[in-house]
């Protein structure tokens, strides 16, 4: 073991090495956003907390709230992973177990439209949401966002639920229980990696959407933290800088905090099953 880790400790260095300027830069954003520089220094001046202001301060007029847009954003980013999961998982199953006519044009398929760019059917979605009354509406962009991300979502889940032996529900079946018991108590405990990393991957996805809420939802009712960063540059005619850099920073904290909860299910994704 001591000669394996001897072994490897070039590769720990190499990737250090290489990792530092990103560590050293995130280190000195966030220093930044509590301190105060003077113009062409490196080295800060003095301690303050005037860049976070907007975390109490009431919002300018014609501004909305940062809890509330940071609410907005969390109803946003939850709801697409409820529906997208909650879909994927059970389409994938049908998929998986059913001997459906057309299935494999039906799974080429759903690939072929996760490949599309979202701004190549931006037009086309924004017609669709004005004809249905959801236009400027967070549902709109909900449901738009979640409907895109799901082929890979189905493509995935498929993939863990083919990995899980038929004997196991087989013998769940043989013991007397429904095919919803055996679906819900046997199978899908088996792929509890891939619901989770599922779920972390479209939460993150639609926590830094900015196109869709951009053009679906323009206004700031509907408004979430990526666009809130966005108008708070292009909107004023002297930016605020380390304003700016202090709520990129409040948008990334979530992103950071999720990462650490779910590093070890995110590090160790399989798929299958054991005869129980």
């Amino acid at each position: 073991m001591t000669s394996s880790n001897f072994r490897s400790w070039p590769l720990y260095l190499i990737l250090t090495v290489i990792s530092m300027p990103l560590v050293i830069m995130y280190v000195y954003l966030f220093v930044d956003t509590v301190t105060d520089t003077t113009a062409g220094s490196l080295i800060p001046d003095r301690f303050t907390l005037h860049h976070w202001r907007f975390l109490w301060e009431e919002p300018e007029t014609g501004r909305v709230s940062i809890w509330t847009v940071t609410l907005n954003t969390f109803i946003f980013a939850t709801c697409t992973t409820l529906i997208n999961v909650s879909a994927s998982v059970t389409a994938g199953y049908a998929l998986s177990r059913l001997n459906l006519p057309f299935k494999r044009f039906f799974l080429g398929g759903i690939l072929t439209l996760h490949a599309f760019p979202t701004i190549t059917l931006i037009i086309s979605i924004f017609l669709i949401l004005q004809m249905i009354g959801l236009y400027n509406t967070l549902i709109g962009v909900i449901l738009v966002k979640a409907a895109l991300e799901l082929p890979l979502g189905i493509w995935i889940m498929k993939g863990f639920f083919d990995n899980v032996p038929w004997e196991i529900e087989m013998a769940g079946l043989q013991d007397g229980a429904s095919r919803f018991t055996v679906w819900w108590k046997l199978v899908l405990p088996q792929v509890q990696p891939g619901v989770a990393a599922l779920s972390v991957f479209v939460f993150l996805s639609a926590w830094s959407e900015f196109i869709l809420p951009q053009v679906l939802a323009p206004s700031g009712s509907a408004q979430v933290l990526s666009t809130y960063l966005s108008n708070l540059i292009f909107d004023d005619m002297k930016p605020d800088f380390n304003m700016f850099k202090s709520v990129g920073v409040f948008y990334a904290l979530p992103v950071i905090i999720i990462y650490l909860i779910f590093n070890k299910q995110l590090m160790n994704i399989y798929g299958g099953g054991t005869k129980g």
